[in-house]
Formats: structure tokens, sequence, C-alpha cells
């Protein structure tokens, strides 16, 4: 039935001025606003809804996943950027909040909403 559907997904923030400063400044990425919504444009042609939700409970997952080249210098720029890096019990992490043991380099960020994104390479 959706097999030729575009679909898009989405994800709620509790104030859409902080999450369009956030995306739109901090992280560099290009976003549009029609009806009191945002549209995130992600390379590959993959646009993601934000939208206005009061009393909104961060997710409790990785919403967003951003592959990068080199880890290093990714975590370093968003770090001069003001963003600060997740630290997980039980997860290995060096003094940059990169975990670099199994599976890609992985280090984790929140929105000012509190939902959970990440940078990752691949080794």
């Amino acid at each position: 039935m959706f097999k030729d559907t575009r679909a898009f997904s989405g994800f709620a923030v509790p104030d859409m001025e902080q999450a369009r400063a956030f995306y739109g400044e901090t992280l560099g990425l290009e976003t549009s606003e029609e009806y009191g919504l945002m549209t995130l444009h992600l390379a590959g042609a993959r646009p993601t809804l934000v939208y206005p939700k009061p009393d909104h409970t961060p997710a409790s997952y990785t919403i967003l996943n951003f592959p990068v080249d080199d880890i290093d210098a990714a975590v370093d720029a968003l770090t001069e950027r003001g963003v600060v890096f997740e630290r997980y019990e039980g997860s290995e992490q060096d003094e940059k909040g990169i975990h670099r043991g199994e599976g890609p380099y992985i280090a984790w960020f929140t929105d000012p909403a509190g939902n959970v994104l990440s940078v990752l390479q691949e080794k």
C-alpha cells in the first residue's frame, strides 16, 4: 500500500524557536517553516518534520544520526559551538565522549528539547 509513497519522519520539541536556532545555526542544517512547523532538509532528500508539543517528553533513543568522515573533527567543531556530549554508564567513551568499541565510532548529544542525536564514523 505504501510502497511508492514518499514517507518522512518527525519528532516533537516544546520550543520551536530554540529548535530552529539549534538545528539551523548550531548544526548548520537547512530548515524551512510553514504553518508553525519546521522541516529539516537533510542530505539525501530526507525531510524531517519538527513540530511543537508543549508537554513534550524527550525520546529515550537516538532520533537522528549524522554520519561523518572524521568523528574527532566533528566532535571538536560541535563542542566549539556549545554542544555537550553525553556520557552513558557502561559505555566506554574517551575524554571527548566518543565510544570507540564495536560498531561505528559514535558520540551522542541532545538538542535543547533533550532528544538524543549522534555523530558516527564507520571504521
